[in-house]
């Protein structure tokens, strides 16, 4: 418990400091708490435990591609490095989706003294080094889709083959078998 203290008070006190209003990150933060991660499914949804309760959580900020999908076992491994077994986060709860998952933030304690103990948000991580699309239905984290484009202009991750080379989750769930397959060919990591 004192880890989520130590890491919540690093990410409000700049907001103290300056008055300015409180970030997503920082919001999140305020309303964590810790939890351990029990199994990383794909490189946006996680099996985690708090207390005695295991929960399916499903990353709000970012949409990685299925694991099935070109893309999808790099994205969920760079995830599974992070979020090694036993590894205590700070999870934001934010309600349930349609399918019953716990959706949320996941923000990532820092050691270093640059940091200074603040969390680093995992969506902002995905985005950035182009294992997931920028998701923000409302608008309400800034900066995202920046990211992305940043990463789309660089390369990274799965923006390696092009822009247009990209097939989202979303509509990659909605192709049947036959798409999938021709989809498979072309640009490989």
């Amino acid at each position: 418990m004192a880890l989520v203290g130590v890491l919540v008070a690093g990410c409000l006190s700049g907001q103290r400091e300056t008055g300015a209003p409180l970030s997503f990150t920082a919001r999140a933060a305020a309303a964590a708490e810790a939890a351990r991660v029990v199994r990383v499914i794909d490189a946006d949804t996680y099996i985690m435990l708090s207390g005695s309760t295991t929960f399916r959580l499903r990353l709000l900020g970012a949409d990685a591609p299925e694991n099935d999908q070109a893309f999808g076992p790099q994205a969920t491994d760079s995830v599974a490095r992070l979020l090694a077994p036993g590894r205590v986060v700070l999870v934001a709860r934010a309600g349930l989706d349609f399918y019953g998952r716990t959706l949320g933030a996941v923000l990532l304690p820092t050691s270093t003294v640059a940091a200074a103990g603040r969390a680093v948000p995992l969506d902002s991580l995905l985005v950035a080094r182009g294992w997931a699309w920028a998701f923000d239905p409302n608008r309400m984290v800034a900066g995202r889709a920046a990211q992305q484009t940043a990463a789309q202009r660089a390369g990274l991750g799965l923006w390696k083959c092009g822009v247009s080379q990209a097939v989202s989750p979303k509509l990659w769930r909605s192709f049947d078998s036959e798409i999938k397959r021709r989809y498979r060919v072309g640009c490989t990591w």
